[in-house]
């Protein structure tokens, strides 16, 4: 399983590293990059799980089992670092970096590792972790950025910037459709297939060019905090609620990777929306995503069979 991880692992390396040198070496306008990361946000991320979560062959699979140890171990884990905000000297938007690094993760980089581990059953396992963890972890985000942030969000405020998050939007019309038995139109299907697979390579490479060391050493602090809850606290709480629930195989092993990921740059984003302190976002973001490739597969090779 191990060599598995780090064969998956390699493709995704390569991307990181194409869209950083892109960006440092100016091939491409400066402006391309938000414009692409919107993109892959707002339209190719949501078609490739409104699609992967509507034509999904799920029969066998612990889908009740699998969301519950994923939103439990989320759960878990946020009211821990909350528990931990008075141990930490931290003014309330750096809190909500260090929050966002503890309980977000990239989506990119967990559909591509579970697709390359397990195909189309990968792909099928990582639309339901998003549908799980998605509207859960953007529910706690923007409540800790509601009582943290520099800008104090309304309930109505709060309510909107869950329900018009596109990733939650196309999850809920993905299982919608599933639920119900639809199909979608022949024609709209594969338009949706080729959205989807296009937002791989681009949010792989779009990770890459946000990488931003400029601020790890001078919030290392932070970075530590963050990178504990995510790639200690987080996996430990996921496979203890896993054994409980009796959760295994490739539905176990999809949960852990999704948990053990690094955090997601579309926090930074967020934290620059909502009154968080976003350059400490931004070294979190970089330092995560490097932690990652030694975490990650440390993680899956510990709680694994070889």
């Amino acid at each position: 399983m191990l060599g598995a991880v780090l064969m998956a692992l390699a493709p995704i390396a390569l991307l990181i590293g194409l869209g950083s040198w892109l960006r440092r070496h100016g091939l491409l306008a400066e402006t391309f990059w938000p414009q692409a990361e919107r993109l892959g946000y707002y339209v190719l991320l949501p078609s490739l799980f409104f699609d992967g979560l509507a034509t999904a062959q799920l029969g066998g699979a612990p889908i009740r089992d699998l969301a519950a140890t994923l939103i439990v171990s989320t759960l878990a884990v946020a009211a821990l670092i909350v528990v931990c905000r008075p141990l930490m000297p931290l003014s309330g938007p750096a809190f909500t970096s260090v929050f966002q690094g503890g309980v977000r993760f990239n989506n990119y980089v967990g559909v591509t590792l579970a697709a390359g581990l397990f195909g189309a059953q990968g792909v099928a396992l990582a639309a339901v972790c998003n549908a799980a963890i998605v509207p859960t972890v953007n529910v706690l985000c923007v409540l800790v950025f509601a009582r943290h942030g520099e800008t104090q969000l309304e309930a109505r405020a709060i309510l909107r910037q869950i329900l018009i998050n596109p990733l939650v939007v196309a999850c809920s019309g993905g299982i919608a459709l599933q639920t119900l038995g639809l199909r979608l139109p022949a024609a709209l299907e594969p338009a949706l297939k080729a959205l989807g697979a296009a937002s791989l390579p681009l949010g792989l490479m779009c990770v890459g060019a946000a990488l931003d060391f400029s601020a790890t050493r001078r919030w290392m602090g932070p970075v530590v905090l963050s990178s504990a809850a995510k790639f200690m606290a987080m996996p430990i709480a996921t496979i203890a609620t896993a054994n409980a629930l009796g959760l295994h195989g490739p539905a176990f092993t999809t949960a852990l990777l999704f948990q053990a990921l690094p955090t997601a740059s579309s926090a930074y984003i967020l934290a620059r929306q909502l009154g968080g302190d976003a350059p400490l976002m931004a070294g979190i973001t970089a330092s995560q995503t490097v932690i990652g490739f030694t975490a990650l597969p440390a993680v899956l090779a510990a709680a694994l069979p070889a």
